[in-house]
């Protein structure tokens, strides 16, 4: 499948666009920064589903995801450092760009289950397992599992899809000691985001992290990219949680569940990029990072 065209990266004043992600867009300084070897990270409003940018924008989207990254990596820094800077970024993204520190990254995506839902159900109904961790019969879409489980995926390049792989994959990508510290930074990051999201209501069904080290460093490894957004993690209402069933969302399931409908007359197996969202939609899904955001943090954004 071809990459995805992106829009045009905005033009900053004193940073120079090195490369576009699916939802990020990435600046080198122009100049040296006085905080040394550091990158401009910022959020747009794209939303990536199915391997696909697709052609609608989320308003307020990037701004969601950087605040509640920023809030989420304080609520997490006595389990493990993160990339911050603390240096501002560009007034004209300052919403939803951060500086940070330029990470050498580990090329495994981190993923915590508790919950059976998306690629871990349709893993477990082949194989009664995911990424090759057997799970107790009779479980059902949505439920919750007897503990959290570490499930692995290879990180895909820009238009590509990520495979969920066992842990003995990742050991041999990665060397056994740096697998074993994988496993267990994200499942302590995972069961506190547990902890404090149950606090207010909130299930974090899972979540993806991504690791690296600081070139040169201690060879400690650091959170990256984002944590803990509904880009990167399923957030069902805990009140509405049934097990049997597709659960109500605050992330960008709305959008997933969309283009998977027959209102979209979309083919996914096809070759056509996926339709425009309609306003109903957009609307709703950025309703649901706003209330996610606003639960977990007790602030409006």
């Amino acid at each position: 499948m071809p990459a995805p065209a992106l829009p045009a990266a905005p033009v900053l004043d004193g940073w120079t666009h090195r490369f576009s992600g699916k939802v990020r867009d990435v600046y080198a300084p122009a100049t040296p920064h006085p905080a040394g070897d550091v990158l401009l990270l910022v959020a747009s409003d794209r939303v990536s589903a199915y391997d696909h940018v697709l052609a609608t924008p989320v308003p307020g989207k990037g701004a969601v995801l950087t605040a509640l990254s920023r809030w989420w990596f304080d609520q997490l820094a006595d389990l493990v450092d993160n990339h911050l800077v603390d240096a501002p970024p560009p007034p004209e993204v300052a919403d939803r760009a951060v500086v940070v520190r330029a990470l050498d990254m580990v090329p495994v995506e981190c993923v915590a289950r508790g919950w059976l839902s998306g690629s871990g159900t349709a893993d477990y109904r082949a194989h009664g397992a995911v990424c090759g961790v057997p799970l107790p019969d009779g479980l059902l879409e949505g439920s919750r599992l007897p503990e959290p489980v570490f499930t692995p995926a290879t990180k895909a390049a820009l238009g590509d899809h990520d495979e969920n792989v066992t842990f003995d994959e990742v050991v041999a990508t990665v060397g056994r000691d740096t697998a074993e510290e994988l496993r267990r930074v994200t499942l302590a990051v995972y069961a506190r985001a547990v902890e404090v999201a149950e606090r207010v209501g909130v299930i974090v069904a899972d979540t993806k992290l991504e690791l690296g080290r600081v070139p040169g460093g201690d060879g400690r490894l650091v959170l990256g990219d984002e944590v803990l957004t509904p880009d990167s993690s399923r957030y069902w209402p805990a009140d509405r949680w049934r097990p049997g069933r597709a659960q109500p969302s605050l992330d960008k399931q709305v959008v997933r569940d969309w283009l998977t409908s027959p209102a979209s007359g979309w083919d996914r197996a096809g070759d056509a990029p996926p339709p425009p969202l309609p306003e109903e939609v957009v609307e709703r899904t950025a309703a649901g990072y706003r209330e996610v955001y606003r639960r977990l943090t007790g602030a409006d954004l």
